[in-house]
């Protein structure tokens, strides 16, 4: 029996750049097939052939044993593929089962639109693969695991027998994670054949039946989980020895940089999202902010870097009351903003690399003269900071939204790193990105703070918080429930912090 897909000699390049090179790869039916690589590595443009978006320069594809050839989504979709992207494809206005059947209408008499028969049919694929929904609710107030859910259920309901899922943990809680791999395990169990592209080891090795792993947009190996480490599959995808722990040295904290005290924020419905929160940050540590995403971490960040109306309290960096400043003036103050959401604070997508990589200081030598922009200057800048931080791209002329999720991030990094910092926020800074490029932001993080930098980390990644952080501040429910010493507190008693509960090691923030 032939494989429900096979990919022979798919070769795919973008002017100069060999995307995939011959790629050969074959899925069986009921398999969950892990796809590895470094950012840039080919696996988004595999997919996106696969998909119909980008048409192979040569190279096959069979399901099941037959040619196929795909023009455009349409054409893959009806031949049973699926895609979750990382980036939901979601009307936020419209309601669950409306997102789920638009394009594949139920209809009454032909041309009524027939919603209580699609929204029954839609519980019942829930029911089937424990993806709890409702048919009902706006997508604009579910959380992100749930509207991840909804994009599984828009492919179910085509009855999708390949499903692709592209980096669909990195915008999930551990908790949302967790249900994610059951889902999989379930929708495998099933008989669907599932494509899953992570740069969580872990993961990988928990969930995968096989995994294969690309690298310069070659197939460098096909392995299973039994035969692998988390170092071994590092070292494939990045051709040489990854440190997967972050090596310190004990931090050596000066003088306060970021004071918050008695913080009040209300988050876009009006409701309180940081309630009285107060903490500092010294010079030269790391404070961690550790809790389930949607307890306050998001408004809190906003607001430190004048995104964000605060409601009462104040907020000092390097002595300047900044409580009422605006972004720019908080940047000139020597603040670096990691943005958790890079698409929408990060980057202007319809604009090159060049503009990117000096958005928040083209206003200023040597960017600019008055109102000139001096752009030779802006574009050396700009391929020495592309080559400096391994930003995978055409070149520097190159729109931001043709990049890759973790070259894009990767863009981010490399303007807020760039900068002589007072204070660093780093919100979600290793989202999305490969192994070798956590290690390279780790490293830098950690640079910037023997440098003399503060840190503000906020990740829903227990390992990256606790393996950076020098004390940790956990979030619950808008609030701060303690203030710890990273080396004095285990994962599991994080865990129950982060679900209210105290510790006994909890320290109080100094000078508040």
């Amino acid at each position: 029996m032939p494989p429900i897909l096979e990919l022979r000699n798919i070769s795919k390049s973008f002017g100069s750049v060999q995307a995939n090179d011959n790629i050969s790869l074959s899925f069986e039916k009921g398999e969950i097939h892990a796809l590895l690589g470094e950012n840039g590595a080919g696996k988004t443009t595999l997919m996106n052939i696969l998909y119909g978006l980008y048409q192979p320069d040569h190279g096959d594809i069979l399901i099941n044993g037959e040619k196929v050839h795909f023009e455009n989504p349409g054409d893959a979709i009806d031949a049973g593929l699926g895609m979750v992207h990382q980036h939901f494809m979601l009307a936020s206005v419209m309601t669950v089962t409306e997102n789920i059947i638009a394009g594949d209408e139920m209809l009454k008499f032909g041309f009524i639109l027939d919603r209580k028969s699609a929204a029954k049919r839609i519980k019942e694929i829930a029911d089937a693969h424990n993806l709890e929904v409702d048919p009902d609710s706006l997508i604009k107030d579910l959380p992100v695991g749930i509207q991840q859910r909804v994009e599984i259920l828009k492919l179910l309901f085509r009855n999708a027998d390949i499903l692709i899922f592209d980096e669909p943990t990195a915008v999930l809680t551990p908790q949302e994670t967790e249900q994610l791999i059951l889902i999989l395990k379930s929708l495998s169990a099933d008989g669907k054949m599932i494509i899953f592209i992570s740069h969580k080891l872990k993961e990988v090795l928990e969930i995968a039946d096989k995994i294969s792993v690309l690298r310069l947009g070659k197939v460098v190996a096909t392995t299973t989980p039994d035969k692998s480490t988390e170092e071994s599959l590092a070292s494939l995808m990045v051709g040489r020895q990854v440190m997967l722990t972050v090596e310190k040295e004990k931090a050596t904290p000066g003088e306060d940089v970021l004071a918050v005290k008695n913080l009040e924020i209300f988050d876009d419905l009006k409701h309180l999202a940081v309630d009285n929160v107060s903490f500092t940050i010294r010079e030269g540590e790391i404070l961690g902010v550790a809790g389930v995403q949607g307890n306050g971490q998001t408004e809190l960040v906003e607001a430190i870097t004048g995104l964000r109306e605060i409601i009462q309290g104040s907020i000092k960096i390097g002595g300047f009351d900044t409580t009422r400043f605006n972004p720019r003036k908080i940047t000139e103050l020597g603040v670096g903003h990691v943005p958790e959401d890079r698409q929408r604070d990060g980057l202007t997508l319809s604009t090159d690399l060049a503009t990117n990589l000096v958005l928040n200081t083209y206003y200023l030598p040597p960017f600019s003269k008055g109102i000139v922009l001096n752009e030779e200057v802006i574009k050396q800048t700009a391929v020495e900071r592309i080559n400096a931080f391994d930003i995978r791209t055409t070149g520097s002329d190159a729109q931001a939204s043709a990049l890759s999720g973790g070259n894009q991030q990767k863009v981010i990094i490399a303007r807020e790193f760039s900068r002589q910092l007072r204070l660093l926020i780093a919100a979600q800074p290793t989202r999305g990105l490969d192994v070798g490029s956590i290690e390279y932001v780790h490293q830098q993080i950690v640079k910037k703070r023997d440098e003399g930098t503060a840190v503000l980390l906020v990740s829903t990644e227990l390992d990256e918080i606790m393996a950076l952080s020098d004390r940790i501040a956990v979030m619950f429910r808008g609030q701060i429930v303690g203030i710890v010493n990273a080396d004095e507190i285990s994962r599991e008693e994080l865990g129950l912090m982060m679900a209210g509960a105290t510790v006994q090691n909890e320290t109080l923030p100094e000078g508040i």
